[in-house]
């Protein structure tokens, strides 16, 4: 399965077992770039980018409501169909840019992958279950570890690894990367003794006393009458600059 040097006239060899397993996404061609993809986004289109080993960029737009139901059901990690009329190119999500202010998907990036290479990707654990330590010791479960390096053919590349918490009966117990269950032919990129959850014991009283006791009256105080000389002095200045001068 190797691609043709050339975007424009690329046409992948039949590889229809594996490409029916992966989502599909419908794009087109994008003409519009710099400040005239906000017609784009006002019209329920993202502007996307498809690029590879290999091949050139192409500039394309994704429907906001196809896009969206990809993301959830496939997530980042997954492998997808990126439909151009009548191409198919096996692709992950790479990137998803965010606006900063009111989290609306701004563009998205589109990585082409060959299914014969073995690719690396941060793949994000799912918790699944309750630990005995938590609902019966009234434990606190920490989480050291949201996702993990995963390198896997395409194909095999997991949406989400599970850790089971039931394991976890005692507090000071804890679930490491070797206790997790992964696919054939998935490697974890991390040493199997890292922790991926844990609980520890939680705080006394004594404890939560020493805690409260370590933010001082006093020091809230001086900080306020700092504050307060730093306004007052502000506020002489400006008096100063606009007093009429004697005539």
């Amino acid at each position: 399965m190797v691609l043709k040097p050339r975007l424009k006239t690329v046409r992948l060899q039949p590889i229809t077992k594996n490409l029916k397993q992966f989502m599909d996404l419908n794009v087109q061609t994008r003409e519009k770039f710099g400040k005239a993809v906000k017609t784009l986004r006002q019209a329920g289109m993202i502007p996307a980018e498809l690029y590879g080993k290999g091949i050139e960029n192409l500039h394309l737009m994704v429907a906001l409501k196809d896009l969206r139901k990809v993301l959830k059901q496939a997530g980042e990690s997954s492998m997808i169909n990126v439909v151009l009329g009548q191409d198919k190119r096996p692709a992950m999500i790479s990137n998803v840019e965010l606006d900063p202010v009111s989290d609306a998907i701004n563009t998205v990036d589109f990585y082409q992958v060959r299914l014969d290479e073995k690719i690396k990707v941060k793949v994000p654990f799912e918790f699944t279950g309750e630990s005995a330590a938590v609902t019966g010791e009234k434990g606190i479960l920490v989480k050291p570890m949201q996702e993990v390096e995963v390198e896997a053919l395409p194909a095999e590349m997991p949406h989400s690894i599970q850790v089971d918490l039931t394991k976890i009966t005692k507090i000071g117990e804890s679930v490491y990367v070797k206790d997790l269950s992964v696919p054939s032919g998935v490697k974890l990129l991390v040493d199997s003794d890292t922790v991926v959850a844990t609980v520890t014991a939680p705080m006394t009283e004594e404890e939560e006393a020493k805690l409260a006791a370590e933010v001082k009256i006093e020091d809230i105080k001086v900080e306020t009458e700092e504050k307060k000389a730093e306004r007052d002095a502000v506020k002489a200045a400006t008096d100063v600059a606009k007093a009429p001068e004697a005539k």
